[in-house]
């Protein structure tokens, strides 16, 4: 029985991750930390209330002494780092939270695991990893033309994206200064099952759906490249089976729309799936507002190393995913609404580019 400690794992890709990994090897088990803040939601994991693989702990990565109790408790081969702040508003209006979980939550994790990786010998020794979720965010902007690969100079435009660069850089520093075996996947924009509502996707369903404004920020043609979340999952345990100790791997999905072209296409699949009694389209819905303080053009990841090397690449159209998400939210409306009943009620976040100042 393989033995991870998975962090964040109660967020969206975290979430996804750890359903996964059970449901598809029966010889893994999961100690899941999460802190459970607005992100992390226990009804994701509903389905392993009772699976004796899944261990779940609340509490926080920057706590030193619960890591290097669980480390020592659990012997994981692996720690699998999906624990951030993620959401770039929410860094703008307030990024001091970024600072303390990404940058300080990174550190405590690879000292942890520094000292529990020194103490172990042999072939656990030698198979142990720590594999660090990152986001295409660290690279910045790209023009019209390219795309970000491996060698890409980091180049962070937001709070959160900042918070990740120096996350990933202590990352690459305790593996070349220490010796800790360490792996890097900067992923580009997922979307999928269980995604939190204040995201492009699942907000623009959930307001399509109520007949609600659908936002969309300055002219709507910042470009990303969008990546199904299984998908992200199974590069991810390509990374970690096969990976270069040392080694960063970018994750895409080959994707690329403009978020207007995204928000266009949920209308589309809803209007057929839902269509108004008067005949309505849902594209009427669409209004454009203030763009995002230094709101980055486009994204667009270069994953032919992960390709090439690891034998992985992108099973889902976005067209196919982005229906596949769409009839979830569909199914699963008790979900948002218990996901809904906590602080975040679809407002609008990250207007004041000042807030930061207060925090």
């Amino acid at each position: 029985m393989r033995t991870l400690l998975v962090t964040g794992g109660a967020g969206f890709i975290g979430g996804n991750f750890v359903l996964r990994c059970l449901a598809q090897d029966p010889q893994v088990r999961v100690v899941n930390l999460d802190l459970l803040t607005y992100a992390g939601n226990l009804d994701t994991l509903v389905t392993l209330r009772s699976d004796p693989r899944h261990v779940f702990v609340q509490g926080d990565i920057a706590d030193a002494s619960l890591v290097g109790h669980l480390l020592a408790q659990h012997q994981p081969e692996a720690i699998v780092n999906f624990a951030a702040e993620s959401h770039v508003d929410r860094s703008i209006d307030g990024p001091a939270a970024f600072v303390q979980t990404n940058i300080t939550g990174t550190f405590t994790l690879l000292q942890e695991a520094l000292a529990y990786w020194r103490l172990t010998s042999g072939s656990r020794r030698d198979r142990f990893r720590f594999l660090q979720v990152s986001t295409d965010e660290v690279y910045g902007s790209l023009g019209p033309c390219g795309a970000f690969t491996e060698s890409t100079p980091y180049a962070p435009n937001s709070p959160y994206a900042a918070s990740k660069a120096g996350s990933d850089h202590l990352v690459r520093a305790w593996h070349h200064t220490y010796g800790l075996p360490t792996l890097t996947t900067n992923c580009s924009n997922n979307y999928g099952p269980y995604q939190f509502p204040e995201k492009l996707i699942p907000l623009m369903i959930l307001n399509a759906l109520d007949w609600q404004p659908l936002p969309v920020y300055g002219d709507g043609l910042q470009v990303r490249d969008w990546l199904f979340v299984h998908d992200h999952v199974a590069a991810i345990n390509a990374v970690l089976q096969r990976g270069q100790p040392g080694a960063v791997y970018n994750i895409g999905g080959q994707c690329e729309r403009t978020n207007l072209q995204v928000v266009q296409a949920i209308c589309t699949l809803l209007d057929d799936k839902l269509p108004a009694a008067d005949g309505g389209k849902r594209s009427g819905l669409i209004g454009y507002v203030a763009d995002r303080p230094g709101h980055d053009r486009r994204y667009a990841i270069d994953c032919s190393k992960l390709m090439h090397r690891l034998g992985w690449r992108p099973a889902t159209r976005f067209e196919q995913g982005l229906d596949q998400t769409i009839d979830w939210y569909l199914a699963n409306l008790a979900w948002v609404e218990r996901v809904r009943d906590g602080s975040y009620q679809g407002e609008r976040l990250g207007l004041d580019p000042r807030a930061g100042d207060r925090a």
